[in-house]
């Protein structure tokens, strides 16, 4: 994205999903009147009217109809129907948590005896999943470099690799991943592509690009209040969403019916954040650049940025997270006392709420290939809701604190 068009491209990238936000998983009337929200719905068990009416309900368990409360509620069924609007995809079952979605998609599509392929730059507790619980059940994990070339990322694959997960940008070092050219190895190889396009949401279209599995933690931009934990995973294809639902069950997965209205909730708001969100944190990412104490300012969105022009060809927007690397030479000390005493920025691990957040990095990232280490400390930023100019401001103070190394 070239620095004259940023404005306009984040305007168009999101008009078409405000609409889809407003209009799309809304019932419309039912017995308890004609809201413009939906009720929440409780409940556990579905009584039928004789016995052929639930064997009947009991063999459609793939098409969202109520059968038992741990196979899904109206709440979650509504969600399901509009996270698959936004990826672009045909059926989506909802989890308890976004971590969860994502071993619980690990865990449909593999077997003991299969090889994973995960990015080295993918989020911690995925890599922790891997090699801790899918290890006990005789799945091998193995590390590429984000950023292999394709003759790179060959080298890698196996007669038994099942999966080949991406994370496209990664958790903290922010590397864009060639998720069409990924695509296209996986599928030669007869593997899956599984995608965490949590921080592309609304702004990259998984399918499109090739993806068979696309993975979403609710908690962050489509809740948006940092009130709930969520995820989701999408699917666009019959085959896997057979897979998938049949997993979710055996598992007994399904979610509260008030954390998804809240998040059903949260969504209709989620094109408006996310506008703000991701202009203000592009300004925020240039201005930082120009900073003397910054050596680095990883935002997908920023040309010197890895992975860059993958940003460029294949997405529409720009998330509001993104990662800060100091220059050597400044005071370890210094930079946790500017953690600590920002005004606007919350210490806090998660993000895509409201508030704008701090998170230390460096020292933090596991990595089996040294690429793409932060080499001096280094912090990731949430940017929230608040004026530009309190968070430039809160920011330019810390900057100046800090102190070089004596």
């Amino acid at each position: 994205m070239a620095s004259g068009e940023n404005r306009e491209t984040f305007r168009t990238g999101w008009s078409r999903l405000e609409t889809i936000l407003s209009h799309e998983a809304r019932q419309g009337a039912s017995e308890q009147g004609n809201f413009v929200n939906d009720p929440v719905t409780r409940g556990s068990t579905v009584l039928f009217s004789t016995i052929a009416a639930l064997n009947a309900n009991e063999a459609s368990r793939y098409n969202h109809e109520l059968t038992y409360g741990a196979m899904g509620n109206s709440n979650q069924f509504a969600l399901e129907k509009l996270i698959a609007a936004i990826e672009g995809g045909a059926q989506t079952q909802i989890v308890g948590s976004g971590l969860l979605a994502c071993t619980f998609a690990l865990q449909a599509f593999l077997k003991a005896g299969d090889h994973l392929l995960l990015p080295d730059s993918v989020y911690g507790p995925t890599r922790r999943f891997a090699l801790k619980t899918l290890a006990r059940f005789g799945v091998e994990t193995e590390f590429y470099p984000p950023l292999a070339s394709e003759e790179e990322l060959a080298g890698f694959i196996r007669s038994n690799t099942k999966v080949i997960f991406a994370e496209s940008p990664g958790s903290h070092t922010f590397e864009v991943q060639d998720v069409p050219m990924i695509a296209r190895l996986a599928h030669k190889n007869g593997a899956k592509l599984l995608l965490d396009n949590t921080w592309g949401i609304g702004a990259f279209m998984p399918f499109e690009h090739g993806v068979d599995v696309s993975i979403q933690a609710l908690t962050k931009y489509p809740a948006g209040h940092s009130d709930v934990v969520l995820g989701a995973v999408t699917v666009t294809h019959d085959e896997d969403w057979r897979t998938l639902r049949d997993e979710a069950i055996y598992m007994g997965l399904c979610a509260s019916p008030d954390d998804c209205w809240l998040t059903l909730r949260g969504l209709r708001t989620m094109a408006l954040r996310l506008e703000k969100q991701s202009r203000n944190a592009l300004e925020l990412a240039r201005w930082l650049k120009t900073r003397p104490e910054v050596a680095l300012v990883r935002h997908p969105a920023l040309p010197d940025c890895p992975g860059h022009d993958f940003w460029k060809r294949d997405f529409t927007g720009a998330a509001g997270v993104f990662g800060v690397e100091l220059r050597s030479g400044i005071s370890p000390d210094s930079v946790e006392r500017m953690l600590n005493e920002f005004e606007y920025f919350g210490i806090g691990a998660s993000w895509g709420g409201y508030e704008s957040l701090v998170l230390p990095t460096y020292g933090t990232i596991t990595r089996s290939h040294r690429d793409g280490l932060p080499a001096n400390p280094a912090f990731r930023l949430q940017i929230g809701l608040e004026n530009y100019e309190d968070l430039r401001r809160d920011l330019e103070r810390g900057l100046k604190s800090l102190e070089k190394i004596v």
